[in-house]
C-alpha cells in the first residue's frame, strides 16, 4: 500500500483532542502532524487558503486514524486468542470458525491500511482484559460484541469528521465490515456447546444491556452511540489499553495480551480494497 501521507515540521497539537484522549494514548502516541504526499488519491480534498486550518483538519484526520489503529490491534488481538485459547471455538460449527478466522485477517487488513495512511505503528500494542475473557464463553463474547460497537461507532466518527471525502467512503467501507462481525458474533452465541456454557440466549454489548441473540441482525441502523468526537471512542476502549484504567474496571491487569502482526489473506479477493474508490 502507498504511504499516503508524510511527518510535516508542523508539531501535533493535542489541543485537538479533547478530554480523557490528551490524558490517555492519543497524547503518549509519537504523533505528528500530516503533509499531502503528491501520490496521495486519498487526500485530495479541496484546497483551504488557510493553512493553519488545513493543518489542523489533518491533524484530526491522524487523531482519528491512530485511534483507530490501537482499535484494530486490539481486534486483532482479540480474535487471534479466540482462535487459539477459547475452549468454546472448536465445538462451533465450522462456519463459526471460518467466520472468526476471515475477520481476524479482515482486521488486519485494517490496521495496514490506516498505518499506511499514519505510518506509524498503533502505540499500543498490549491489552488488558476482563476476568474470564478467553475462558467463559459468555464473557468472551459480551467483549467481542462490545469491541465491534465501539468500532462501529468510532469509525462513523471518522465518517462525521474526516476532512476529505475519500476518508469518510474509507471510514464506512470499513464499518460495514466491522457491522457484520458485530452480527456473525452474536450468530454463534446460539452454537456454543453445552459443554461450554452454551446455548448462549442473550450477548450484552457496548448498550451494558443483555439483548437476545435471536435475531442476530437486531440493528435498523447501526448505533452511534451517540459519539461525535474521537475521545469518546478513547474513552471505551481505555481499560484494554491503559493498566491503572483496567484495573479500575476491574479488569485482569495479571495477563497481558501482545498484538502480533502478520500479513493478511483476503476471504475473497472480490472483497478486497483494491483502492481508496473501491
Amino acid at each position: 500500500m502507498k504511504q499516503i501521507f508524510k511527518k510535516s515540521s508542523i508539531p501535533f497539537d493535542p489541543s485537538e483532542v479533547s478530554g480523557v484522549s490528551r490524558r490517555s494514548f492519543l497524547t503518549r502516541a509519537s504523533v505528528g502532524a500530516l503533509a499531502l504526499s503528491p501520490l496521495s488519491a486519498l487526500a485530495n480534498g479541496s484546497q483551504d487558503d488557510d493553512d493553519n486550518d488545513q493543518c489542523r483538519r489533518k491533524e484530526r484526520d491522524k487523531a482519528i486514524l491512530i485511534a483507530a489503529e490501537i482499535a484494530e490491534a486490539l481486534a486483532v488481538t482479540t480474535y487471534t486468542n479466540i482462535i487459539n485459547t477459547a475452549p468454546f471455538f472448536l465445538n462451533i460449527p465450522q462456519d463459526d470458525q471460518d467466520y472468526l478466522k476471515a475477520a481476524r485477517q479482515e482486521e488486519m487488513s485494517h490496521y495496514l491500511l490506516e498505518q499506511s495512511v499514519t505510518n506509524e505503528p498503533s502505540p499500543y500494542t498490549k491489552f488488558f482484559y476482563p476476568p474470564s475473557m478467553f475462558v467463559d464463553s459468555q464473557t468472551t463474547l459480551n467483549v467481542l460484541v462490545t469491541l465491534e460497537d465501539a468500532f462501529i461507532a468510532a469509525y462513523l466518527v471518522g465518517v462525521r469528521h474526516f476532512s476529505t471525502a475519500d476518508l469518510r467512503v474509507t471510514a464506512a467501507r470499513i464499518m460495514g465490515i466491522e457491522s457484520d462481525h458485530r452480527t456473525l458474533a452474536r450468530v454463534i452465541g446460539g452454537d456454543v456447546a453445552a459443554k461450554n456454557g452454551g446455548p448462549l440466549a442473550a450477548i450484552t454489548g457496548l448498550q451494558g444491556i443483555p439483548e437476545p441473540i435471536d435475531p442476530p441482525n437486531n440493528n435498523e441502523y447501526e448505533r452511534t452511540q451517540k459519539w461525535n468526537n474521537i475521545d469518546q471512542a478513547v474513552a471505551a476502549l481505555l481499560p484494554f489499553v491503559d493498566k491503572t484504567t483496567a484495573a479500575s474496571h476491574g479488569f485482569d491487569t495479571n495477563k497481558v495480551f501482545e498484538f502480533q502482526p502478520f500479513t493478511p489473506i483476503a476471504p475473497n479477493p472480490l472483497g478486497e480494497f483494491i483502492g481508496f474508490h473501491g
